[in-house]
């Protein structure tokens, strides 16, 4: 019994630590607030140029973390794209500032890449991808259907984001083919009604990695996420590419544009499934019973073994609410500012000091997550474990909606958490 009640209360203190690090990095209004600023800016250049533009991305589905990009599309009637027209209008109106402004007109999709001067946000910018609007779409349906797939992600993009993984041209994977990848998980979960929004995200997180980083079989075996989901011999795919293509190592069927692979650009794949079988070790040694037997990581949080917020992002969401929530009150012409004008310029020359050295992204060894902070996830509390409504307290306050986890995890997760693994392994080995 000690060793059931032990499993239960680690992988639910792991479920509250998600729970808390997506509503902490969560988008706050300010940071909104100060990326509609910037699209309205960069549309009203484009816009005198030509007459439609389109968000999508991370910022259209609301699932980005405070230094993601901002993906914009423009359309119109060209032979080729205009980058270069683009490019001398954005430096007219000097938005990039001393940053420059890359013109990517090799790549599969041509783009320009530039860093806003005033918002140190970094925004990409395509031409004439109607996919990509439709992918946006795709996207925040399956984000309705799957209430446990806004955390995961949020916690999966940091993760790959700190270890450098998280761009295509790095080989890394984009942010399409890990949501693809994590609904693909969830559709075809053997054990779990994954739509349930009272579904332990713990366990979610182990398993996932423990499907990407051991059990499935990146040689044989492409991911379709279309009419319910299935897996599919790479032969399957082959027959609906074209222009001669060949299904990848990391083959994912693009749902909104059939025979395009996903996944196809993600050469350094094989680390990106080193350090998902990474995480799992990690994750499965914290929440066993029997990890007391073994040396341990000096580290309260588990999830802290993991997930780093580094200081500079913190110091640059500090800066982003006091500036842009002074703004909003402004506009209000509401007098009780969040701080003073002293202030938002005392932290504008903090940060600009923290941004001199490189950008805002976190930079630890792929397969590391030692790099030293003063906390591994939350800054309000060096030993913060879990949030006052967790599991520790279990205050009455939250008792009716807790109690129905805990006993969905231990009458019917908990089992299933050691035969899940072994149950994925098996389906994709019999497809």
């Amino acid at each position: 019994m000690c060793f059931w009640f032990t499993l239960y209360f680690r992988l639910f203190s792991l479920h509250e630590e998600i729970m808390d690090f997506f509503s902490f990095m969560s988008p706050k209004p300010e940071e909104e607030s100060m990326r509609r600023d910037v699209v309205n800016r960069i549309e009203g250049i484009i816009k005198d140029l030509w007459p439609t533009v389109q968000i999508f991305g991370s910022f259209s589905t609301g699932v980005y973390l405070p230094t993601s990009d901002i993906d914009l599309v423009v359309f119109g009637k060209w032979d080729r794209p205009p980058l270069q027209e683009l490019e001398q209008a954005l430096k007219k109106h000097n938005v990039s500032g001393s940053h420059p402004i890359k013109l990517l007109d090799k790549a599969t999709v041509p783009i320009i890449k530039l860093t806003d001067c005033e918002t140190r946000v970094r925004v990409d910018i395509s031409f004439n991808v109607e996919t990509a609007v439709k992918a946006a779409q795709f996207i925040k349906s399956y984000l309705k259907k799957y209430p446990v797939l806004p955390p995961l992600i949020f916690v999966l993009k940091q993760f790959l984001l700190q270890r450098e993984l998280n761009e295509v041209f790095t080989g890394g994977i984009s942010s399409y083919s890990l949501i693809l990848m994590a609904i693909s998980f969830l559709q075809l979960h053997p054990r779990i009604d994954t739509s349930r929004p009272n579904i332990n995200l713990g366990i979610l997180l182990i398993e996932f990695f423990a499907l990407y980083g051991r059990d499935f079989d990146y040689i044989k075996t492409a991911i379709r996420v279309k009419n319910g989901g299935a897996y599919l011999c790479k032969e399957e795919m082959l027959k609906e590419m074209e222009n001669g293509n060949r299904p990848s190592l990391l083959c994912i069927e693009d749902p909104v544009q059939p025979g395009n692979d996903v996944g196809r650009s993600s050469y350094g794949v094989l680390q990106v499934k080193q350090v998902f079988d990474f995480a799992y070790m990690v994750l499965n040694h914290s929440v066993s019973p029997l990890s007391r037997a073994y040396p341990n990581k000096d580290c309260d949080s588990t999830l802290g073994r993991l997930i780093i917020v580094s200081q500079e992002v913190l110091k640059y969401r500090d800066w982003t609410i006091q500036k842009w929530g002074a703004k909003q009150y402004a506009k209000l012409g509401n007098h009780r500012m969040l701080s003073s004008t002293s202030d938002v310029e005392a932290c504008e020359q903090d940060l600009a000091r923290l941004m001199l050295g490189g950008d805002q992204r976190d930079s630890s060894s792929p397969l590391s997550a030692d790099s030293p902070s003063p906390s591994p996830v939350f800054v309000n509390s060096p030993h913060h474990r879990l949030s006052s409504s967790s599991a520790c307290s279990l205050s009455s306050s939250s008792s009716s909606g807790s109690d129905i986890v805990r006993a969905n995890i231990l009458f019917f997760i908990l089992p299933n958490y050691l035969t899940t693994t072994l149950a994925h392994k098996v389906a994709i080995q019999n497809m």
